[in-house]
């Protein structure tokens, strides 16, 4: 008897632990999980993200005088003064131009090595004739323009030390460059003739002028002090082929070796990038502010 017994109250305690998990809702499947939207009620509801938002941009001209310096050069860097105009349809879209003009130029570290090293051993070469003569024959940018599309994808504020705010926008642009260069006159070396010292020393400081037609591109980060008053900061890009150093660099089907001549077949494809500091002047001086 004691068996069966003790098989009934396990029977018993079985059940009634089914039960209490039963009600208490362990095997009730799982509810759908589902997304609810928030309802904003109040006197917030159906209203704008933002209010009384100045529209630095929309249908006013831009006029930014600006001071340019080229980066990561190898022998000469240009240091330029110019201006940027622009006019934009809405607050994120523009047509813009770009023009400057060279100023100074600021020989590299690498340029006074070389010329610190004074007279070469061969001065009969097309492509070094005298080390103290080199600053003359390396290539130079002159003035720039560009004409190109701008996008303004970012705005917002920018907090200096948490007791300033001001206005800022990032801007990306593209379009079409020109550059005139000045380079080693490859004619004037090319005319003179072999064991000709006094020439190819000459032909070190010939020069020849032509302009570099290529795509450019950039972007810029600005900041408003006030409705048509701001800070400029810019990078721009533009690539062209142009022969820096006015060696003969190359010359075979190829390029692999030195020809005898400095034409166009030693000038070398590069990225040249320039930074751009300017103060920003908005027409009319007053902005469209939204409600």
């Amino acid at each position: 008897m004691v068996p069966t017994m003790f098989s009934s109250k396990m029977r018993t305690l079985a059940l009634a632990a089914i039960a209490v998990a039963v009600l208490g809702g362990d095997f009730v499947a799982p509810s759908q999980a589902s997304a609810q939207e928030v309802q904003i009620t109040g006197p917030l509801a159906g209203q704008p993200a933002v209010r009384r938002m100045r529209l630095y941009r929309q249908f006013r001209v831009l006029l930014e005088p600006n001071f340019t310096f080229t980066l990561q050069d190898e022998y000469s860097r240009t240091l330029f003064a110019g201006l940027h105009a622009g006019f934009y349809f809405t607050d994120w879209l523009g047509i813009g131009v770009w023009g400057a003009y060279g100023v100074a130029n600021l020989d590299t570290n690498l340029t006074d090595e070389i010329t610190g090293k004074g007279v070469t051993d061969d001065r009969s070469r097309r492509s070094f004739p005298t080390a103290g003569g080199f600053p003359d024959q390396i290539a130079t940018m002159t003035w720039g323009a560009a004409a190109q599309i701008e996008f303004i994808p970012l705005r917002g504020k920018l907090s200096i030390f948490e007791k300033l705010f001001v206005d800022t926008d990032f801007l990306i642009f593209a379009g079409v460059g020109v550059m005139g260069i000045e380079e080693r006159d490859g004619d004037a070396v090319n005319a003179c003739s072999d064991g000709d010292t006094a020439c190819f020393i000459a032909s070190q400081s010939a020069r020849a002028s032509r302009v570099a037609l290529g795509p450019t591109f950039g972007a810029g980060f600005n900041m408003y002090f006030n409705n048509f008053i701001g800070l400029s900061l810019s990078w721009r890009g533009m690539p062209f082929s142009w022969n820096t150093s006015g060696f003969d660099n190359s010359g075979s089907d190829d390029g692999d070796f030195a020809d005898g001549q400095i034409d166009e077949s030693d000038r070398f494809f590069k990225l040249n990038h320039m930074f751009h500091v300017g103060i920003m002047f908005y027409l009319p001086t007053d902005p469209a502010v939204t409600d």
